[in-house]
């Protein structure tokens, strides 16, 4: 049992006084560098889907008549 209080006592003294955390402007700086980024990843992957659709449906057309 000791053992599980001196770590639970070691993280809490780490994160108050040893870990940096962001400013709220660097948080929100990075928040709009993430929704960018999964926004353009997003759309190029609809993009991949739809062309590949497109291809599929092209080909499997030749063979269904």
């Amino acid at each position: 049992m000791n053992k599980v209080r001196n770590y639970f006592r070691e993280s809490y003294n780490e994160l108050v006084h040893k870990v940096t955390w962001p400013t709220w402007s660097e948080l929100q700086s990075s928040t709009v560098v993430v929704l960018s980024a999964t926004i353009v990843i997003t759309l190029m992957v609809w993009c991949m889907d739809q062309a590949s659709n497109l291809v599929l449906n092209q080909y499997y057309s030749m063979f269904v008549k």
